[in-house]
């Protein structure tokens, strides 16, 4: 299974389409969906109307959540359920390196129930020490219709917010890459796949159904789109469909999430087929608070003093920082906190993957945050 979905997006990539770095992770998702499908754990409107007046009705959820720090804006990646350096590095360890770093949010992946119960004994460290872990729901869209994304979505989401609750659950991510056709922007709805979106659609709807079933207080992330993808957003939340058609199951989230990286150029004025977009202009338009929570340099950019100047430069934290307010961008999280290991993605991290060795992206990093306080 892992080696179909890396062949799959393979060739998504080879058609020009872009995607942030995470392949592995969508590819234990996928085996992870395919375990859940079986599992079920709920319908599809009638349940959406059901678990919200249960939610409701959980006089003791309150007590057991979370608070958000006072400032969130400064964000990383981690990837706690993946191995490499998080594995070498305990969670102590990362949070000195956050809390130097001054990040405060700090975002990784769940999968299942096990990748579930294991985030929350590292969200309680962190919290602790003032940095507040939130989940990705991470899933893939092989499902045999949107009945069944649902329910594995919310058998998904229940275990997650039963093993801990977070003040923010991120539903899905890059689902745009896996339901866009080849070779096009995704800013209109004709150039998603009808069929794989309304997959992608389930999926979602699944999660914040199944996170609400449990905590009804923590606040939905819409899982990061990519590039100029908006388009599978805007009809989440218009409630039509590649096809035209209208009248479908509106979404409703509390936070939009993006992502962006430096082959992307200026997100403010992102160019592609269709001209240029931009694209933080359009997603404001949806009415959520905005969150970069993906943004990073390519380890092929240049070398790694290169590398820490584009991150920090004016198409990345400087600009993300200059029109925060414009645009309501509330948080921005930089991808990742460790290089991962060899064969992996890449040396995205602002530390290798000994999970000690500060990269030049780690001192501008630390300086950029501590000059440009949030």
């Amino acid at each position: 299974m892992k080696n179909h979905i890396q062949t799959k997006f393979r060739a998504i990539r080879a058609s020009g389409t872009r995607l942030a770095p995470k392949t592995s992770l969508i590819a234990i998702a996928v085996a992870a969906s395919l375990l859940m499908a079986a599992c079920g754990g709920g319908g599809n409107d009638a349940l959406d109307t059901a678990s919200t007046a249960a939610a409701a009705s959980r006089k003791t959820a309150a007590a057991a959540s979370v608070p958000a720090t006072s400032s969130i804006f400064y964000g990383a990646n981690g990837h706690n359920n993946e191995g490499g350096a998080y594995d070498i590095s305990s969670p102590a360890l990362q949070l000195s390196q956050l809390q130097d770093l001054g990040v405060k949010l700090y975002r990784n992946e769940v999968y299942n129930q096990s990748s579930a119960n294991k985030l929350a004994g590292i969200a309680k460290t962190m919290a602790a020490g003032g940095v507040t872990v939130y989940p990705v729901m991470l899933m893939s869209i092989d499902f045999n219709s949107e009945t069944d994304a649902y329910n594995a979505g919310y058998q998904l989401g229940a275990w997650t917010a039963t093993a801990y609750k977070y003040p923010y659950y991120e539903v899905s991510n890059e689902l745009d890459a896996m339901t866009i056709y080849s070779n096009v922007d995704g800013v209109y709805p004709q150039q998603f796949d009808n069929t794989r979106f309304q997959i992608a659609r389930g999926v979602i709807r699944g999660m914040i159904a199944g996170v609400k079933s449990v905590d009804a207080n923590g606040k939905i992330v819409m899982g990061g789109g990519t590039w100029m993808h908006y388009g599978l957003d805007q009809m989440l939340a218009n409630g039509t469909q590649p096809d035209g058609t209208t009248g479908h199951p509106i979404v409703n989230w509390d936070i939009t999430a993006w992502h962006w990286y430096s082959d992307m150029g200026d997100i403010t004025n992102a160019c592609g087929g269709t001209g240029c977009h931009d694209v933080l202009a359009t997603l404001q338009q949806l009415g959520k608070p905005i969150w970069i929570n993906e943004y990073g340099v390519r380890p092929w950019l240049g070398s790694d003093q290169q590398i820490a100047s584009y991150l920090v430069g004016n198409k990345m934290m400087a600009e993300f920082v200059a029109v925060a307010s414009k645009y309501n961008i509330q948080a921005i999280q930089t991808y990742q906190l460790y290089d991962d290991p060899a064969g992996g993605e890449g040396a995205y991290g602002l530390l290798k993957n000994d999970g000690k060795t500060q990269k030049a992206s780690y001192t501008a990093f630390k300086n950029f945050v501590a000059a440009n306080p949030k």
